[in-house]
């Protein structure tokens, strides 16, 4: 998921570097293929329903682990706690994770993932435009660049589009709502343990999944049968890899190598998603598609450069996988 990093020169953690890079590899690889065990879940399995499950299932083995340890008695949940997290639980989990697992039921994983990296550019739009924070020149024009590269990405050829539109508005719109989501947990009340306030977003956000996907008539989906067993290892790994082992993982990162190193997943993710939809999944990739990535990839380190110069870090974390907090904002999702 995406939330402010905690600055890891502040840590105080150290690790030989073999063991640095081989844990940023595990990040870069994990999240990265999270794209990719998504389109085999949607092959066979409801979208929401299937999203649901795995954050339910994710969050209640996080809960039941992390409630146990730290300040147990000082910093138990409280009601405005859990509102909290079900605000950005909702945001994230359903509007975010959600929306790109309908999505990449029309649109190859390789595209939802450049789409997604452009949730740094919508994270500056909405605080210069919303927040009418003051944003530096590097800013609006990673912003030009970047939606430039999207219109580059997801255009017409010939007169006719390439992707479905309504599957492309719906990443687009995830998105949105995973930076709004992010924005407002920097100042939300949650719990100061970070993977008790995870725990309990991936828990709300599980929740409004279900309910999504039972409104929408997924039910009548839910055949055990027809569930390939590709789509059942699919749903496995994201919950025990992306959900679990990818945030253990980056946790551990943050404690021990630089924000600004640890930050560099979210320019290696969307290539390694578009490798493995391209190897696995036979999907397309053009040379129109690899400009475009090239131009929204550029434009997001060209935003998260100039905001980490003033201090202010972007979020970080996978679209669908847990992320960590920042000890000053009480960040988390």
């Amino acid at each position: 998921m995406l939330t402010s990093p905690q600055d890891a020169s502040h840590g105080g953690g150290h690790a030989p570097t073999w063991a640095i890079w081989s844990a940023m590899w595990v990040v870069y690889i994990i999240w990265g293929s999270t794209y990719l065990a998504i389109a085999v879940v949607v092959e066979t399995m409801p979208p929401f329903l299937a999203a649901g499950a795995r954050f339910l299932v994710a969050g209640a083995m996080l809960y039941a682990w992390a409630i146990r340890r730290g300040d147990r008695e000082g910093d138990r949940p409280t009601p405005r706690q859990w509102r909290s997290a079900a605000i950005i639980g909702t945001a994230l989990l359903l509007g975010g994770n959600g929306m790109v697992q309908w999505a990449e039921q029309t649109v190859p994983s390789g595209i939802a993932a450049l789409l997604i990296a452009t949730v740094p550019l919508w994270m500056a739009v909405i605080a210069g435009v919303v927040l009418r924070e003051r944003m530096s020149w590097r800013e609006v024009l990673g912003i030009a660049v970047g939606f430039g590269g999207v219109a580059l990405l997801v255009g017409p050829v010939g007169g006719e589009s390439r992707f479905d539109l309504l599957g492309i508005a719906a990443i687009l719109f995830a998105a949105l709502s995973w930076a709004g989501g992010s924005l407002y947990a920097r100042r939300a009340p949650l719990p100061s343990r970070p993977l008790v306030g995870t725990a309990m977003e991936m828990l709300a956000g599980g929740v409004a999944l279900v309910i999504v996907g039972v409104a929408a008539g997924e039910v009548g989906r839910v055949h055990l049968a027809a569930f390939s067993l590709a789509s059942w290892i699919g749903l496995a790994y994201l919950v025990v890899f992306g959900s679990l082992a990818g945030f253990a993982a980056y946790a551990w990162l943050l404690r021990v190598a630089r924000t600004s190193l640890v930050s560099t997943y979210a320019y290696v993710n969307p290539v390694i998603a578009v490798l493995l939809g391209w190897a696995i999944l036979s999907e397309a990739v053009t040379t129109r598609t690899l400009i475009a990535g090239a131009v929204i990839v550029a434009a997001v380190a060209l935003i998260v450069s100039a905001r980490a110069d003033r201090g202010q870090e972007e979020p970080s974390g996978e679209m669908g996988g847990p992320s960590v907090e920042s000890e000053d904002e009480q960040l988390s999702a």
